[in-house]
């Protein structure tokens, strides 16, 4: 365990650790030599954004340059990822985090590992292999002279693992996918409230739910999730501290999507393609994207990476700009596994009574000896649950643990590609659900879903399934199996996490049934649709939309006849133009009329056995409640939804009150709706002290308008997610392409480029995204050149 006197006196070390070297910018103009890993020299050029353009003679050695600056850059937070995924965090912090480390470990890949490495095409590998090497190169830095160590290290007493290749495609995660909303529609089938999923999240497309055959939905529970529910780390003295993967986590999933567009050439102003793209991830703590300019002969790659992976994943090479967002692929199912009534390393399978795989791992501990962990694997995949007493385990299948479900490589793949029909050949390699956007050079628009898609026995994957065999998964299908479209008629087209499966797609090869509300690409296709002029300019204010469907459409449902109390209310609403402007006091009083009307609502049609199950309600069912009352209210329904609708009024504006003032006029949404980046070990005295926390201040926007910031955790109004890179691309003019970083490119709070990008951020305002050698020279402020071992110095 982490001592609490310790780091308190830690804390008083900050001052001096701060006035330590300012990151790479005091690096400027340094040659080291006798690198290990390279094969010949490289020369990384930082421009003034903090943007690294690598230049190699080899593509490999591009890759090693990549590993070592996101190393350089953002050392403690792909250490930190890769020792939690690795199950190592234990032996660095001691007893207290020996669980989270036998889950990590529960899903790690048990198979032949370098038959897994034989997968991967040899140019690829290569990269991977560099992309290491380059991370371990900064690791020999660092150690070797401390004083380039990021504050995390001396702060906390560790110091950095060292990577191995195999690694790569050993950690798959410990993701619960959607296996959790399969619990909880077995809840509900148990309690003969079914419908009441639908409440929740209505299944897109649409789709009966039915109980698999011979699920006894009286004995789901919470407990079949298993270890999936142990939650975030045990940081601190007392209260867990924010797990970095917290805001990956549920709060992220139910938002975490992105937007992307691509405009062919006859409807852009300039005659080229524009491909712009926004991934919504965790707004919070650690950035998500780490920008880079990878160059050799061969190779002429520059865009947002997820730090810690090798490639770019968007961004523009010298042929074509891509993007991505979330498509939907079920890609996790829940097996409920009958154990023998004798001897509970056994359990039903296929009429036979198989045994579990077991492997019994040895954790070490920090000041304690190792712990002793059994794992147990069914055919299905991980054991999750092991309960003898109730002869019941559950067991997880996913698309991650099979051969070839890593896709650690798949980034390095696309970025080698040549065109669309060499990425057709890498996105065998890539088995995570995307919309895949492209624009070439020659004018051509693609899109191509991506990802692997489970074949199974029987069902869709929508509840739990009897592990008897019946259930089983029999293969799996690669994007050959999935929609793509290639220079489309209309002259362009988006994906923003909405059901974009073509009207006519089979039915047995729907992916998954989890798709968003349309709210977001609605308006990006209005706007899109109108402009046969579209420009770059147009593409940044489009990310920058805030105009709400959700809110039009409520709006348009405000009651003629409001009460006395209510009238206010309605009369600022519908004066509002709809728009979640920072600035607007009427979408304060929205948003806090939109939750109020949702948990009314709820309280209205959820049973009270049901209320701990159902405790949110899907935008699209809120606004079908309210527009078309149903028997789900009561024996009169519209007077029903009349007075809970006044009510709700009434109380959203004494809120707004109480929250923002008495005069509506000074009302503003960014009031409540704003944005701190902070460490996500700040619970800890010393990290707080040394990494004080970055004041983004007020937002606008939700999760239904273009320009995504969706809610955090907890009863306030914070942003917890939305877009902090985002990139919009003139295809073949390159240096025309803008590009933004939110905090900055560093994580290191001595580095000019710590929080250099907040200030664009705030006000939309995206920055060049330097690619010549004319332009990234113009602009350039440090040069470092790397030599292999056993070069001339």
């Amino acid at each position: 365990m982490i001592d609490r006197r310790s780091f308190l006196l830690r804390s008083v070390a900050v001052a001096a650790l701060a006035a330590g070297p300012a990151c790479h910018a005091a690096e400027a103009g340094v040659r080291r030599t006798g690198v290990r890993g390279l094969t010949s020299a490289i020369e990384i050029v930082d421009d003034v954004y903090g943007v690294p353009h690598i230049r190699a003679q080899s593509i490999p050695d591009a890759f090693f340059g990549q590993g070592y600056v996101v190393a350089r850059d953002r050392l403690f937070q792909i250490d930190f990822g890769h020792r939690r995924e690795l199950g190592r965090m234990a032996e660095a912090f001691g007893a207290e985090f020996v669980a989270h480390d036998a889950q990590a470990r529960l899903f790690h890949y048990r198979g032949d590992l370098d038959a897994e490495l034989a997968r991967v095409p040899a140019d690829v590998l290569a990269c991977g292999r560099a992309y290491i090497a380059g991370i371990n190169a900064r690791i020999d830095e660092v150690t070797a002279d401390p004083t380039l160590l990021p504050l995390e290290y001396r702060i906390l007493g560790v110091a950095p693992i060292r990577w191995d290749i195999r690694d790569m495609v050993l950690a798959r995660g410990a993701a619960s996918g959607n296996t959790d909303d399969e619990v909880r529609r077995a809840q509900l089938a148990a309690l003969g409230l079914l419908d009441l999923d639908a409440v929740i999240a209505p299944l897109m497309p649409a789709h009966p739910l039915s109980v698999p055959d011979g699920l006894d939905v009286s004995k789901v529970s919470d407990d079949d999730l298993g270890v999936l529910r142990l939650g975030r780390l045990p940081f601190g003295p007392n209260t867990p501290v924010t797990d970095p993967d917290e805001r990956s986590g549920r709060l992220e999933r139910a938002n975490a999507g992105s937007n992307a567009w691509t405009v062919a050439p006859s409807r852009t102003a300039s005659g080229r393609p524009i491909l712009a793209n926004d991934p919504h991830l965790g707004i919070g703590g650690f950035g998500p994207r780490h920008v880079a300019h990878l160059m050799a002969p061969g190779l002429d790659v520059i865009g947002g990476g997820a730090p810690g992976l090798a490639g770019i994943m968007q961004g523009h090479t010298d042929h074509f700009a891509f993007g991505r967002t979330n498509f939907h692929i079920d890609q996790e199912d829940l097996f409920v596994l009958e154990l023998h009534p004798s001897d509970p390393e056994r359990y039903r399978h296929a009429g036979r009574w198989e045994r579990f795989t077991r492997v019994e791992i040895s954790i070490p501990v920090k000041d304690a000896a190792p712990h002793t962990e059994v794992l147990r694997y069914a055919v299905q995949g991980p054991v999750v649950s092991h309960d003898p007493a109730r002869r019941r385990a559950t067991a997880i299948a996913s698309i991650a643990m099979q051969p070839g479900g890593g896709g650690s490589f798949a980034m390095i793949a696309i970025n080698l590609a040549r065109d669309w029909a060499g990425l057709q050949e890498a996105f065998k390699i890539h088995p995570s659900p995307t919309n895949f956007h492209y624009a070439d050079t020659a004018g051509n628009t693609g899109w191509q879903v991506i990802g692997f898609m489970p074949v199974r026995k029987r069902g869709e994957g929508l509840m739990p399934v009897p592990g008897d065999g019946r259930y089983d998964w029999t293969g799996m299908r690669d994007h050959r199996a999935l929609p793509h479209e290639y220079n489309p008629a209309k002259g362009w087209f988006a994906s923003a996490n909405q059901d974009n499966l073509p009207p006519d797609w089979p039915a047995d090869r729907i992916p998954a049934f989890d798709f968003r509300d349309p709210y977001r690409y609605q308006r990006v296709a209005d706007v899109l649709s109108h402009q046969n002029h579209h420009t770059l300019a147009d593409s940044v204010a489009l990310q920058h939309d805030t105009l709400s469907t959700p809110a039009r459409q409520l709006v348009a449902l405000l009651p003629a006849a409001a009460s006395d109390a209510a009238r206010p209310a309605v009369t600022m609403l519908r004066g509002w133009d709809c728009r979640l402007d920072a600035a607007s006091g009427a979408a304060a009083l929205f948003e806090i009329l939109w939750r109020e009307l949702g948990h009314r609502m709820l309280d209205l049609i959820v049973p009270e056995r049901a209320k701990a199950i159902v405790t949110s309600i899907g935008p699209s069912v809120l606004l079908g409640l309210l527009a078309h009352p149903d028997a789900r209210l009561g024996a009169d329904p519209a007077a029903a939804r009349d007075a809970m609708f006044d009510a709700a009024l009434v109380a959203a504006w004494r809120s707004a009150q109480a929250q923002l003032g008495t005069d509506p006029a000074q009302w503003r949404w960014g009031t409540l709706h704003t944005l701190r980046i902070q460490h996500p070990l700040a619970r800890i005295p010393a990290i707080a002290a040394a990494f004080p926390p970055i004041e983004v201040g007020p937002t606008g926007g939700d999760s239904y308008t273009v320009q995504a910031r969706w809610l955090g955790n907890g009863p306030g109004w914070s942003a917890g997610g939305g877009a902090s890179y985002l990139q919009v691309i003139d295809v073949g003019a390159w240096d025309n392409s803008l590009m933004l970083n939110l905090p900055g490119q560093s994580n290191d709070p001595r580095s000019p480029h710590y929080q250099d990008q907040v200030a664009t951020w705030s006000v939309g305002q995206l920055q060049p995204m330097l690619y010549s050698r004319a332009a990234v020279a113009a602009h350039a402020v440090a040069r470092l050149t790397l030599t292999p071992e056993g070069s001339r110095p």
